[in-house]
């Protein structure tokens, strides 16, 4: 690039810093490599040949890729860039994910999310094994593996998603607004299933015991869109975190519990050892949740 700039290999072998011998002979050996003629010498005169002219559009642009490489390292090391591999449960998509989500990419725009629906099982296996950057789940109560690291985001209430037909026909009887505990238990309720989601699942179960009874389960189902559609087809009702208002679907009614709801708990999971720039920048955010 030197000699096509000046057009003068005396001038270029300054500007390099070297003599003009090799520099001609690196020009030549270039040439034999290329197959073909970047400049037409003559004793007078050195002009581009249109092959050279052509080449030299793609040399800038590598050179320019190059130059940049440096300003391009310290943004991956710094997180500025990059890729975040994030995976969650269907639930934190209308409570903590979006939010999380929105104030991440405000402040690192030039990072690639890939953003995944998953059981928490299938997340907590996965983190362990080694594959996604972090996820958030509903943590198990039998705690989670050694080599993984939690953060607790948010606690909040269950409601009873009820078919609107219910409360209109009285086949569902609320008290001042709300559904009694004995009424949960008399009613078909669907739920996630236990091996997908047994954290869930166990704090359904546990107060319908709590309040003398046994839950009666009629359906599963592993979206929590799919449950309120389920409930909205009037095939039962569901007990559903209370940011699951925002889910509105035509036939159902969000109600809250007249006995002591049960809370559910959502949090952020990650490896331990992970030093990954762009998922020390998103549990930054994390903390500001």
């Amino acid at each position: 690039m030197a000699v096509a700039e000046t057009l003068h290999f005396g001038r270029a072998a300054g500007r390099l810093g070297m003599t003009q011998p090799p520099l001609s002979q690196s020009i030549q050996a270039l040439e034999r490599e290329l197959g073909s003629r970047l400049f037409q010498r003559t004793r007078r005169s050195v002009a581009l040949t249109p092959f050279g002219a052509q080449w030299l559009t793609h040399v800038r642009a590598a050179l320019d890729g190059v130059n940049a490489l440096p300003e391009v390292a310290q943004r991956l090391r710094d997180g500025q860039t990059g890729q975040l591999d994030l995976s969650f449960v269907s639930t934190a998509d209308y409570s903590v994910l979006p939010d999380l989500v929105r104030r991440y990419t405000a402040l690192y725009p030039g990072v690639r999310m890939e953003l995944r629906e998953v059981t928490s099982d299938v997340q907590i296996a996965a983190l362990a094994a080694g594959r996604g950057h972090a996820g958030l789940v509903i943590p198990p109560g039998s705690g989670l593996p050694a080599s993984l690291d939690y953060r607790r985001l948010v606690s909040e209430s269950l409601v009873a998603a009820v078919p609107e037909s219910w409360v209109a026909e009285g086949r569902l009887a609320l008290a001042d607004g709300r559904l009694a505990a004995a009424a949960v238990i008399a009613a078909p309720l669907i739920i996630f299933p236990r091996r997908l989601a047994p954290a869930f699942y166990e704090i359904v179960m546990d107060y319908c015991v709590a309040h003398g009874g046994a839950a009666r389960v009629v359906q599963e189902a592993i979206q929590m869109q799919t449950i309120i559609s389920l409930v909205s087809a009037g095939i039962g009702i569901a007990l559903v975190p209370a940011s699951l208002r925002h889910l509105a679907r035509t036939g159902v009614r969000y109600v809250e519990l007249r006995e002591d709801a049960p809370l559910l708990t959502t949090g952020l999971v990650w490896r331990r050892d992970d030093t990954t720039p762009t998922l020390r920048r998103f549990l930054e955010v994390a903390e500001l949740a």
